[in-house]
């Protein structure tokens, strides 16, 4: 199954690590080094020309790491519906 991140991007939910609200993970020094990090390796994908409200870590593909609009709850939601 698949997950729909919004603008024509989906993500086998097999590879899904996490799904995180940029709000409550930001104020981590270990996220924003970890964002950091993944931004410098190339490894961030933005799928909103909007102000990303979460991001979600992949495994599939190198690592990828991809910022949406889409609210956290909203991604869970989604994947909950799937892995039922």
């Amino acid at each position: 199954m698949y997950l729909h991140l919004g603008q024509n991007v989906v993500v086998p939910t097999g590879d899904i690590v996490g799904i995180f609200d940029l709000d409550n993970t930001t104020c981590s020094h270990a996220t924003r080094d970890f964002l950091r990090q993944a931004e410098e390796a190339g490894r961030v994908v933005s799928v909103t020309d909007d102000v990303p409200r979460s991001f979600v870590v992949a495994d599939g593909g190198g690592g990828q790491v991809y910022l949406t609009q889409l609210a956290a709850a909203t991604l869970v939601k989604r994947g909950a519906l799937i892995y039922r």
